[in-house]
């Protein structure tokens, strides 16, 4: 029962999504939740509200001037009266209208009234959801502090096309409900969202040979599944690595900086930034579309090297700056003076250094023993392994966040 007494105010929104609602009204009250349910009317032409009202035990909410329901202005009552607002689905026009602050029906003046969570699980077509005013609702809507879950990858039920705007399946939905309603202090980072970068980038000089280092990715990995575990949304951007996915996070592979860094600002505004990843200074400014071949008696060819984006610097300094940022320095030498002017002049809150020296075997390795540089202070950690350091680190954080 991890669900037990909490109350769900569920918005049923338009789409053929809306069929999953039945089972998502299901496995919330397996859970022991309480649901309330708002059936715009749209969704009504997809599901009935019997249906709904039978699987909920509970008075379907539709109408904005019933004069049965808003006789104590109903829909500040429902706004209130919850614990979790869920909206699943949540079609196009109902985020557009959230985006814009528009109360023309029941669910939108409800969500405008609210002072609760609110958790929106979007389902549309693939075009529709990366259509660019689409794109700037769900913007604008996390920028608020709306929290979203899905849309997933997969084939369209109503049209047959591929592509992402495939509602959340509801033990996803469920799962995230539970992380957002979790005790704070087992999950202090629920309904926090953070972003981590992980591994090296590879910048291609042909298209056989590349400029790289020798990150494995296994810390800053570490440091998304211990956020994870402890409640927060994480988005791990990673490089190219050869280990696991953690589980309980989203994960964008890319490969180049320039990837990584457009990565990392299409999902700003965040909470918390973490940038573990060894991002490549440099890359070959003109990169060739062949092999280069080695020619007897030529000499070896010239490379000209172009800076490449510097992605502490860019959000330690954004316009949406996440309320925490922590860059790593991997250092060979003066740690703690390379260390602190990397903080005065990327703009981060903590610099995590190392000494990754052939000889430490930290680079690549399994344990890691690093120093944390605040702006008024060092902490020097023992050597622990990458797990640990991944644990430690995100409790950190998380206390970090909550005097912020």
């Amino acid at each position: 029962m991890t669900l037990a007494n909490k109350r769900i105010l569920l918005i049923i929104s338009g789409g053929i999504a809306a069929y999953k609602s039945l089972d998502l009204i299901r496995r919330l009250r397996e859970r022991g939740a309480s649901v309330r349910p708002i059936m715009t009317r749209a969704a009504q032409e997809f599901v009935t509200p019997l249906a709904v009202g039978a699987l909920s035990a509970s008075h379907v909410y539709s109408e904005l001037f019933s004069r049965e329901d808003e006789q104590d202005v109903g829909h500040i009552r429902l706004a209130r009266d919850c614990d979790l607002i869920v909206v699943a689905p949540a079609s196009a026009d109902l985020m557009a209208k959230m985006a814009h602050g528009l109360a023309d029906d029941l669910a939108s003046a409800v969500l405008l009234a609210a002072d609760r969570p609110v958790l929106v699980a979007p389902a549309m077509n693939p075009k529709m959801w990366n259509n660019p005013a689409t794109l700037r609702n769900v913007a604008q809507l996390k920028a608020d502090g709306i929290r979203f879950i899905g849309p997933m990858a997969g084939e369209m039920a109503e049209s047959g096309e591929a592509g992402t705007g495939r509602m959340a399946e509801p033990l996803d939905i469920v799962a995230a409900v539970e992380a957002c309603l979790s005790d704070r202090s087992q999950k202090p980072l629920a309904c926090r969202k953070a972003i981590v970068t992980s591994g090296p980038t590879h910048e291609p000089i042909d298209p056989v040979r590349y400029i790289a280092n020798r990150s494995s990715g296994k810390q800053g990995h570490a440091i998304a599944a211990a956020l994870a575990q402890l409640g927060a949304e994480v988005t791990l951007i990673s490089g190219p690595v050869t280990i696991a996915d953690p589980a309980g996070v989203t994960v964008i592979h890319v490969e180049r900086a320039e990837e990584m860094r457009d990565a990392v600002l299409a999902h700003l505004p965040a909470d918390l930034a973490v940038m573990v990843a060894a991002v490549a200074d440099w890359r070959v400014e003109t990169a060739s579309d062949q092999k280069i071949k080695k020619q007897p008696g030529d000499a070896p060819p010239a490379l000209r090297l172009a800076e490449n984006p510097d992605i502490l610097k860019t959000v330690g300094h954004h316009a949406q700056r996440p309320k925490l940022v922590i860059g790593f320095a991997a250092e060979t030498s003066d740690v703690e003076t390379n260390g602190r002017a990397k903080l005065e002049r990327k703009g981060a809150d903590v610099i995590v250094a190392n000494d990754v020296s052939p000889q430490t075997g930290i680079m690549g390795g399994d344990r890691n023993r690093v120093k944390l540089i605040f702006k008024d202070r060092i902490e020097d950690w023992p050597e622990m392994d990458k797990d640990a350091v991944g644990e430690k680190l995100a409790l950190m954080l998380a206390e970090m966040l909550a005097s912020a």
